[in-house]
């Protein structure tokens, strides 16, 4: 169906259910919580999409998309462990996982729009307009969330930890 093999169909399942966990995040916080359960989730779920790519990938800008993914997760998870950084820190987390979430959709309505519906899809190739269309506006929406994501940022007020270190409260 729709000319996917076996490990293409773990690649496509296994990535899917970040999409809806991420966009509820997004809404419901402003940005990937990694340390949250949905956050965990979205990270094993993503893992599981990016590793696939590997063995599935037929040029190297799909290779490319995968490790700058793989990446921009392992900053986003990691950085918020790093105190030292502070309000950078908060900034880095926030924007490697919303890139994430860019890049996991850029080629989600790319495969949508190649194979469906199975036959006669909505794009025959990478340059038709409508495709083009489609990237463009998820572009503009990630700019548009990283700006309101920045500014958020900023009007959040510093606290100081439990171990006197100076950061930025975080989105309940």
């Amino acid at each position: 169906m729709f000319g996917i093999s076996p490990l293409g169909w773990i690649h496509t399942l296994g990535s899917l259910p970040a999409l809806p966990i991420a966009l509820l995040m997004l809404f419901r916080y402003g940005g990937i919580q990694p340390r949250s359960g949905l956050g965990k989730a979205y990270g094993a779920f993503m893992l599981l999409g990016v590793i696939t790519v590997y063995p599935l990938a037929h040029s190297s800008t799909s290779v490319g998309l995968a490790t700058v993914t793989l990446v921009l997760l392992v900053v986003g998870f990691t950085v918020g462990w790093l105190p030292a950084l502070g309000r950078a820190g908060v900034y880095i987390e926030t924007i490697s996982l919303t890139l994430t979430v860019f890049l996991l959709l850029v080629p989600t309505v790319t495969e949508i729009f190649r194979r469906v519906p199975e036959g006669h899809p909505i794009a025959a190739d990478l340059g038709a307009p409508i495709l083009k269309a489609a990237h463009l506006t998820l572009l503009v929406g990630l700019v548009l969330v990283l700006v309101a994501q920045v500014r958020a940022i900023r009007r959040r007020p510093a606290v100081v930890s439990p171990a006197g270190v100076r950061e930025l409260s975080r989105p309940a």
